[in-house]
């Protein structure tokens, strides 16, 4: 199955950038018997086969939303073993970030995570810091309005210091503000688990983005899936607020 929706993928119109909310694991693991932490352990073969095969298609950047701000109102046991987890998880798979040439970046309050998840988290970006492939995003301690209201802070700030004028702001420099600055905006986004719903993610950077909303719990989500998500967004036309006929006749100008 992988093998045939792969061959449908356009190479030369692969997105930039892919954003993934990664949902699911909690009621993967209930319908098993076990414990949400169930779930989030066996997410991880989910976002090595993703990654390993973002990398392999040539995606420049994969954003995984692994932690929002809204996570902390989850039960003690299940944030504590989230953060065990993550300390675990992004030793183990620094060699594969090295094997793959893949470059470890984050976004999101990573102030407020442990200092075990912080140390862990910065060495792994450290390491990899000189690697030129897939450039994979980790979303932790994220939430978009806590990033824009962060953003807006740091403004006011550099106008008070007399750094900047409120002229000067626009959405170029507003987006210097955000966590994502030098990222490009997201192409795609896909939601697992059948929710049709945003949650607090990259709210400022998906107004033009492609929405793909999955049933597959994130634990079952494997490379066949990202396939299919990304032969959804090649068949789609992508307007930006224009009309098709501008589009068409913007392709046969450049063509």
């Amino acid at each position: 199955m992988s093998i045939a929706i792969k061959e449908k993928i356009n190479r030369d119109r692969l997105p930039s950038h892919i954003a993934i909310i990664m949902d699911g694991n909690g009621r993967w693991a209930e319908k098993r018997g076990n414990q949400r932490i169930f779930g989030h352990k066996n997410a991880v073969a989910a976002v090595r086969d993703t990654v390993e095969a973002s990398a392999e298609l040539g995606i420049n950047y994969l954003t995984l939303y692994a932690f929002s701000t809204e996570n902390w109102k989850r039960p003690k046991t299940e944030v504590d073993a989230l953060m065990s987890l993550l300390v675990s998880t992004i030793s183990a798979e620094t060699k594969t970030l090295l094997d793959n040439n893949i470059r470890l970046h984050k976004i999101g309050n990573t102030e407020s995570l442990p200092a075990n998840v912080q140390s862990q988290l910065n060495k792994t970006i450290s390491t990899t810091s000189s690697n030129t492939g897939l450039n994979l995003v980790l979303a932790l301690s994220y939430g978009s309005r806590w990033e824009i209201m962060n953003a807006v802070k740091k403004i006011t700030t550099d106008i008070r210091n007399n750094k900047i004028s409120a002229d000067q702001i626009d959405e170029t420099l507003f987006e210097k503000y955000l966590d994502t600055c030098g990222l490009p905006d997201p192409e795609l986004v896909i939601r697992t688990s059948g929710e049709f719903r945003i949650s607090n993610f990259l709210l400022w950077q998906i107004a033009y983005t492609e929405l793909y909303f999955t049933p597959t719990l994130w634990p079952d989500f494997r490379r066949e899936h990202l396939y299919e998500a990304i032969v959804s967004f090649q068949k789609r036309e992508r307007r930006f607020g224009k009309t098709t006929d501008q589009i068409q006749k913007n392709i046969n100008v450049n063509s």
